[in-house]
């Protein structure tokens, strides 16, 4: 399985060079022809290997789509880290990016709170979807349809009393974040953490990414973690702007500013 996989992969660097038959791949592969068009059947039929009416076979527009997915989700992150790092250096608290792929949210980077007590996640895992700031702001941003699809299709764990409950609530929630422009969660994962977050975004004020800052509240209470607001959503903006390349217009905030007490009940 090795070598096939190994040998398909070996195809690409030959069609970058530009479009090949049939015997040219054979030869470069040092393979039967009939082992090398199993192989490009195979990436054909992905899409990764497109065949040309004259019986040539060139890279194919999905091979181009993922690597530009890839590179956009690679510079949101080199874009960000830095005031990732700057967040964290002035505020001690851990800072999250993360990313919406496939229905799932995926943390794409973490700096580490400077403070003993620290917080389970890891660049890759999934976040708790119903619950965590970040997710709550990349969903927010989905088209309407898109977001109702999402939120009946998703299970609603209780993982504390502050968990959201079940798909109308989580409806009312986004609706509430991508009104506000920041979102939060305290204690809907878990009881002791609190976290606060705001959008990064792209070409036409999409939503790319999400950042938050999140504390166990034995370090800071919700209401400390809350003011550090303002500066979550300069960070955020900063990142926005160098992502786009240029300034962009501040988000609309809808005028309110949180309430620990009354944001603390369940989403």
């Amino acid at each position: 399985m090795s070598q096939t996989v190994d040998r398909a992969l070996s195809i690409l660097p030959l069609l970058a060079e530009g479009p090949a038959n049939l015997e040219q791949v054979a030869s470069r592969l040092e393979v039967h022809k009939s082992t090398a068009l199993r192989l490009l059947r195979t990436l054909h039929e992905h899409g990764i290997v497109y065949r040309q009416p004259d019986q040539r076979y060139r890279l194919g527009a999905r091979l181009f789509a993922l690597a530009q997915e890839a590179m956009e989700n690679l510079d949101v992150r080199e874009i960000a880290h830095p005031h990732l790092a700057e967040l964290n250096a002035a505020c001690g608290h851990t800072v999250h990016l993360a990313v919406y792929e496939e229905d799932e949210v995926l943390y794409i980077d973490k700096v580490e709170s400077r403070y003993p007590v620290r917080m389970y996640s890891r660049i890759g895992k999934p976040v708790a979807i119903t619950v965590a700031a970040v997710a709550k702001l990349l969903l927010a941003d989905l088209p309407e349809p898109e977001r109702r699809a999402v939120a009946d299709r998703l299970d609603y764990p209780r993982y504390t009393s502050r968990s959201t409950p079940d798909a109308a609530a989580f409806l009312a929630e986004l609706a509430r974040v991508r009104e506000q422009g920041w979102a939060t969660d305290l204690g809907g994962h878990e009881e002791s953490i609190n976290c606060v977050g705001a959008p990064i975004r792209g070409a036409e004020g999409r939503v790319v990414a999400a950042m938050s800052v999140s504390a166990p509240n034995v370090v800071v209470s919700a209401d400390e973690l809350l003011s550090l607001l303002p500066r979550v959503r300069r960070t955020a903006e900063a990142i926005s702007a160098e992502y786009v390349g240029q300034p962009i217009l501040p988000q609309p905030t809808g005028g309110r500013h949180p309430h620990p007490r009354h944001k603390r009940a369940a989403p």
